[in-house]
């Protein structure tokens, strides 16, 4: 048998790049990527010389099988994305199920993503949190974020500089204007920014400065009502 590596790549700075991560690139019989292009760059950069084959969201279910075949006859398969830790919100999770239902070893390294430092640096609680991705565009988006107006977590969204003020504006008719957010943008990269405050004044902000880079949103959850101590309330009158 083969393994299979999930294999995380940066989000933005090249320096976030593990060694294992190269080392894994570098021995691979095969490395699977969302785009040959995209991903050419990043090994061109570290000089590994290694296969490349396209597994995108709109052939995975054609091709995943066939991965699995060779795996099972004892390829080592790496599978990257474009940017981050593949599975989260890419290309990941269909080709890790099949591999260990044939009993393929699976291994997933530590690295890069962006949920992770938007969520550390928001000053949001992030002890319990729950991470939502990119919301539906169209059908069901409404009822989606209708499910999440009582969650108390921090919640995590994934968003693009084209929807970022209109999501934060359905933000504010669900959860209200007073909801603590943090607007984490470009994360690694050269023009990396947090914008943080209300959802009230994180929308006038936009308003005003153009959305640019890819986003991540994280929004506070419901706070909980104190519960009012009715006997030590007497005590005092």
């Amino acid at each position: 048998m083969g393994i299979l590596y999930l294999v995380p790549t940066p989000v933005g700075n090249m320096e976030d790049m593990t060694f294992r991560a190269v080392r894994i690139l570098k021995e691979a019989d095969l490395v699977l990527c969302e785009d040959t292009r995209t991903s050419g760059i990043l090994l061109k950069h570290f000089e590994i010389r290694n296969r490349l084959m396209a597994h995108h969201k709109f052939n995975e279910h054609a091709t995943a099988l066939g991965i699995v075949e060779r795996m099972k006859a004892g390829e080592t398969v790496a599978l990257i994305s474009d940017a981050g830790t593949p599975g989260i919100s890419d290309p990941g999770f269909l080709l890790a199920r099949q591999a260990i239902a044939a009993g393929i070893t699976v291994q997933t390294l530590p690295g890069a993503t962006a949920l992770i430092p938007a969520l550390v640096s928001s000053g949001l609680p992030c002890d319990r949190f729950c991470f939502e991705g990119f919301l539906p565009q169209k059908k069901g988006r409404q009822t989606h974020l209708d499910g999440l107006a009582d969650e108390a977590r921090t919640m995590v969204f994934y968003e693009s500089p084209y929807r970022v003020l209109k999501t934060l504006e359905q933000f504010v008719e669900v959860f209200g204007e007073d909801r603590q957010v943090s607007c984490c943008r470009e994360i690694s990269k050269l023009h990396e920014e947090s914008v943080r405050g209300t959802l009230k004044e994180v929308v006038a902000h936009f308003r005003q400065t153009e959305p640019r880079g890819e986003f991540v949103l994280v929004l506070a959850g419901k706070e909980k009502k104190k519960k009012i101590d009715k006997q030590k309330i007497k005590a005092i009158e």
